[in-house]
C-alpha cells in the first residue's frame, strides 16, 4: 500500500468484515487492529464467553497469515510450544522439531493456566521474534503476533504472568458484557438459521507489513513525544506531578518500553483514523491500555481499593496535553 489514506480504509474494511461475525465488542476490535499495525503483542482479559478467541479466529481469518493456538494448560511444557531436539534413526542424529509457535499469529488461550517456566518460553519470541533450540537460533515469520487471553477472576490453578512477560505485551485490552442490544443481536445470531457469512480475506502479511511501515512514518511532534514521556514519569514519581496522594500505593511505575509503545501505537491510531499525524487525543486514547498492565501497586492499594485504572485516569485528568 502507498498511501496512508489507501491503508486506512482496507483497515476500515477489515473492521467493518470481523463485525460481520461478531456482535459489538468496538474497542475489542480497534484494540487488535491498532496492535496489528503497531506491530505489538496483545493480552486479552475478560470473563468467558466475551469473544475473547473468536475476535483473534477472525482477525485471522480476514488477513491471509498463518494462525496457530495453543490452549495453555498445567502441563504443558516449553517444548510443546518452541519444539525441541528428536533423534532422527535414519539419519542417525538429532534435529530440531518445531513447535506450533512458528505462524504469524499465535493465540496463546488462558495463559494464565500455565506455569512461569512455560510462559517464559514465549519471551525470546515476543521480543526478538526468533526461537532458540539446542545449538539453532531461527527467526520466526513476519509479522508475527502473540494473542493471549486470560480471566480475571479465576484464581484456582492459574500462574499470574511475571512482569517481565507484561511488559512485553504492547496493550491490555479490558473485554466487558455486551449491551442488552448486542446481547439480544447475539442470541439471534445463533439461533436463527441464516448462515453467518464467510468472510473475506482482506490483508496479506506483505501488506500487513507494508501497513506497519507506514504506521512508523507517521509524524509525531517532539511536543507530544515530552508529553508521552511525562504520562511515564508520572507514573514512577507521582509527587511531582501533584498527584502525592498515589506515591503510598505504587511498587512500580512504567518502564520505557510504555514510552515507545505509546509513541508506537499513537502512530498506528492515527493511520487507523487516515491522517499521517498524531494528535494529543490519540496518545490519551490509547494511555489506558498501554500503560494498565506496566503500573504495579501494593498491597495498601490492593487494601484501599484502588486500581491501576484509578491511577491512570487521575494522570489523564491532571497532566495536561499539549494545545
Amino acid at each position: 500500500m502507498e498511501s496512508i489514506k489507501e491503508a486506512s480504509e482496507r483497515l476500515g474494511s477489515v473492521r467493518k468484515e470481523i463485525h460481520k461475525a461478531i456482535v459489538g465488542q468496538e474497542e475489542l476490535v480497534d484494540g487488535l487492529l491498532l496492535a496489528l499495525i503497531a506491530n505489538g503483542h496483545v493480552l486479552i482479559e475478560g470473563l468467558p464467553g466475551l469473544a475473547k478467541t473468536r475476535a483473534v479466529n477472525l482477525l485471522s481469518q480476514v488477513c491471509k497469515v498463518s494462525f496457530k493456538r495453543i490452549q495453555f494448560t498445567p502441563d504443558l511444557l516449553p517444548a510443546d510450544i518452541v519444539g525441541t531436539r528428536i533423534f532422527n534413526q535414519n539419519k542417525a542424529g538429532f534435529e530440531n522439531q518445531y513447535g506450533p509457535i512458528f505462524g504469524n499469529f499465535l493465540l496463546a488461550d488462558e495463559i494464565n493456566r500455565a506455569p512461569a517456566k512455560v510462559q517464559s518460553a514465549l519471551l525470546e519470541a515476543m521480543q526478538e521474534r526468533q526461537i532458540t533450540i539446542g545449538e539453532e537460533t531461527k527467526p520466526l515469520p513476519a509479522p508475527f503476533l502473540v494473542f493471549a487471553t486470560q480471566n480475571p477472576i479465576e484464581q484456582e490453578g492459574t500462574y499470574p504472568l511475571p512482569e517481565a512477560q507484561l511488559d512485553r505485551f504492547l496493550l491490555k485490552l479490558i473485554v466487558s458484557y455486551p449491551k442488552k442490544k448486542e446481547e439480544s443481536e447475539i442470541i439471534k445470531m445463533v439461533v436463527s438459521e441464516t448462515k453467518i457469512p464467510d468472510l473475506q480475506a482482506i490483508l496479506s502479511a506483505e501488506e500487513i507489513l507494508s501497513c506497519q511501515k507506514l504506521a512508523r512514518g507517521i509524524h509525531l511532534e517532539e511536543k507530544l513525544i515530552d508529553f508521552i514521556a511525562e504520562l511515564v514519569l508520572s507514573t514512577r514519581n507521582p509527587e511531582e506531578y501533584g498527584m502525592a496522594d498515589f506515591k503510598q500505593w505504587i511498587l512500580h511505575g512504567a518502564s520505557p518500553r510504555a514510552s515507545l509503545a505509546l509513541a508506537q501505537t499513537a502512530r498506528a491510531a492515527a493511520l487507523l483514523a487516515g491522517r499521517d499525524f498524531v494528535t494529543a487525543e490519540d496518545v490519551r486514547q490509547i494511555a489506558p491500555s498501554v500503560l494498565r498492565h506496566r503500573v504495579l501497586l501494593n498491597y495498601l492499594a490492593e487494601a484501599e481499593g484502588i486500581l491501576a485504572e484509578n491511577f491512570i485516569s487521575k494522570i489523564l485528568a491532571t497532566i495536561k496535553a499539549p494545545a
